[in-house]
């Protein structure tokens, strides 16, 4: 058995453990099954929690089971880690419609046939939780004084931290004892936040179950410029493609900065460290075509390889290919596919004549088209100079697209350098 532990470390995955003699050991020795878990807070995942998902599937690729844990229990609570404030509650109808979309989305990263992976959701044991019964056998063994030491609550103390957040702890702790005892879960791995959850879940599962458990966290990720990884000025970078399109999310990847990709393609990718030493260390302008291999292998994970190819070619199209010929060696499935004269048209988005009336507001064609989540953002896009209606700037968000900007029905909507539409007149 391939010893993942040295895969994860040489990759970069590897930020925190509570023994790490003893983990290696554990995951050289034998095959595990490890969690990790993710609240269904939204309808979809998005790229933030891609780094544990390349995780599992490492894990996984080396013979470990996987228990892909989505919180319908913990959703409804809501863990303060890493936020300034409450997270709105939700209700437990919509909570069970994100699980859904959570699990179908997990099951294009994991294999779950024939018990490989398991899917299992917390609701199944904590919905039904007896208070009294569970202040007096988990309440018991935890410490307010340590608790208080943890760093999402000391942050929360600040701004207010309801007891229903404080609570959360103990839930994700006792989780990881529940899944010890019906799965022989060994490992949990979670982010940088985590961590004072899951050390609180070890020890709360070697309290209960006698069991000695361990725990890893991934390090929080960042781009070059200090700012958190997989958000843009339109939002977040989502999986779904309802919410971001299969272009803008190849788009995304395809346009990180230069000293980011040997990083990404480490993380992000299952390319072979030495080619990604390889593909990182090439200089402009041939380090774009590091980064078409790393938007289309992250696309072919997220979204297979026939969409990928699409996002590739239509992309290449419209902004030209890095390397057209194929000259720089790859194992990427990116080099089968020939390029020439064969692209794609970039996505478009259709607009009725009823809809679009005499006139319509460039932020609401914005929003329409899908570049922009909101009005908001679209008025701070306009203004800051990042908008284009037919490669014209448009710098006044009360500017109104009229029926003369379209040619044949058709014109084209740029949100920065990259992020475009075509937007048709139906």
């Amino acid at each position: 058995m391939q010893n993942v532990w040295n895969i994860l470390k040489e990759r970069g995955f590897i930020y925190q453990v509570t023994d790490e003699k003893k983990v290696k050991k554990e995951l050289d020795e034998k095959k595990v099954s490890f969690y990790v878990g993710f609240d269904p807070t939204g309808n979809s995942l998005h790229i933030g929690h891609l780094l544990p998902v390349m995780a599992m599937r490492w894990l996984q690729h080396c013979g470990h089971r996987p228990l892909a844990l989505v919180g319908g229990g913990t959703a409804m609570i809501g863990d303060p880690s890493g936020k300034t404030e409450a997270r709105p509650i939700m209700t437990v109808d919509r909570i069970d419609k994100n699980v859904s979309c959570l699990q179908e989305q997990l099951g294009r990263f994991l294999d779950f046939s024939e018990g490989n992976a398991i899917m299992v959701n917390n609701a199944e044991w904590l919905r039904g939780l007896k208070f009294i019964d569970f202040l007096r056998d988990i309440g018991s063994l935890f410490s307010v004084n340590k608790m208080l030491t943890a760093e999402s609550v000391k942050m929360r103390m600040e701004t207010g931290l309801s007891f229903l957040e404080f609570s959360y702890p103990l839930l994700q702790a006792y989780d990881f004892s529940v899944l010890n005892q019906k799965y022989g879960c060994e490992f949990e791995f979670g982010g940088q936040d985590q961590w004072g959850n899951i050390v609180a879940g070890a020890d709360l599962t070697r309290r209960l179950n006698g069991a000695e458990v361990h725990g890893v966290t991934f390090p929080l990720l960042l781009k070059g410029d200090g700012t958190k990884f997989g958000k843009t000025a339109g939002g977040a970078i989502w999986l779904d493609e309802n919410r971001t399109s299969i272009f803008d999310y190849y788009q995304f990847w395809r346009n990180v900065e230069d000293s980011d990709v040997e990083r990404l393609l480490s993380l992000f990718t299952c390319l072979p460290m030495d080619e990604v030493r390889y593909l990182s260390s090439l200089q402009a302008p041939q380090i774009n075509r590091a980064k078409e291999i790393l938007a289309y292998e992250a696309t072919a994970l997220a979204h297979g390889q026939e969409e990928a190819t699409k996002a590739y070619l239509s992309a290449g199209g419209e902004f030209g290919f890095a390397d057209p010929e194929g000259r720089i060696k790859t194992s990427s499935g990116i080099r089968e596919i020939a390029v020439g004269k064969k692209t794609v048209a970039i996505p478009s988005v259709a607009v009725t004549k009823e809809e679009f009336g005499t006139g319509m507001g460039v932020l609401s064609l914005l929003v329409k088209a899908g570049l922009c989540n909101s009005n908001g953002d679209a008025r701070r896009l306009v203004t800051g100079g990042g908008c284009y209606l037919n490669d014209e700037r448009v710098t006044d968000p009360r500017f109104q697209v009229e029926l003369s900007c379209f040619c044949e029905n058709e014109l084209n909507l740029r949100a920065g350098k990259k992020s475009r539409k075509r937007v048709v007149l139906k």
